[in-house]
């Protein structure tokens, strides 16, 4: 048996590693074998085979989800945990991977008039390098259309989504992205570079993407700077605010 979850291994791959010891603390007890891979657009396909194959299987979905894998699964009204995807590279809004393989792999289309109608009249480069975007962050989506003939859908930001990103956005901290690489490995860069005073709170946003607060008046160009060479595999989107000199 097997189930797809809504989460990627990418990047440095360390995610294998996590979530392995996540699956041995959820399934440890049951009498199962298990293999992690992933399928062609990065998302985690766990095989289990073995007498509770079938429990172990449910439990997988209880803790981590499912992706929807198949178009003709996803309705109109359906909230899914997905992707940014080719941030940047259209300018009529933004792609979503939710989790669409077959018949063929197909991306969501997050609208720049719904864009422009949530966050104000700018265009969508200029707030995918304000918010902070890259390619792999994780976001709730409400699906508002789908088209399944033209094999097309349309999704929005969840309430919760926006409401959590104007947060981000206003809050005077400024915020590091980082996907590619799991959490651990980003805590173990900021020891080393002594960056860890700097950091107000640590979120993981899944398997391999964390976002840092960082404390007010840090800088994040500066952060990035420090921690990088630490973390080569992995991307890094920032939400700066402007910082007077010397204010803390």
């Amino acid at each position: 048996m097997e189930v797809i979850i809504p989460q990627k291994i990418y990047g440095d791959r360390s995610g294998f590693d996590k979530l392995n010891k996540k699956l041995k603390s959820l399934l440890g007890d049951l009498d199962v074998k298990w293999k992690i891979s992933v399928t062609k657009k990065q998302w985690v396909k766990i095989q289990v085979e073995g007498e509770d194959s079938e429990i172990s299987t449910n439990l997988i979905r209880e803790e981590f989800g499912e992706i929807p894998y198949s178009l003709s699964k996803v309705n109109e009204g359906d909230v899914l945990v997905g992707r940014f995807i080719e941030l940047g590279k259209v300018g009529y809004g933004a792609y979503v991977d939710i989790g669409i393989l077959s018949p063929r792999p197909k991306d969501a289309l997050l609208p720049l008039y719904w864009l422009k109608r949530t966050f104000g009249e700018k265009p969508v480069r200029q707030m995918i390098r304000e918010f902070g975007w890259v390619d792999y962050l994780p976001v709730e989506v409400f699906v508002n259309k789908v088209e399944k003939l033209a094999q097309e859908i349309e999704v929005y930001l969840t309430d919760r989504w926006v409401k959590k990103i104007k947060g981000w956005t206003s809050d005077n901290h400024d915020k590091l992205f980082i996907v590619g690489t799991i959490s651990e490995n980003i805590e173990r860069a900021l020891v080393e570079t002594g960056h860890s005073r700097d950091v107000k709170r640590i979120e993981e946003l899944g398997l391999m993407e964390t976002m840092l607060i960082l404390k007010r008046g840090t800088h994040a160009p500066g952060i990035i700077k420090e921690i990088g060479p630490y973390i080569r595999s992995a991307k890094i989107g920032a939400i700066k605010f402007p910082h007077e000199e010397g204010k803390q």
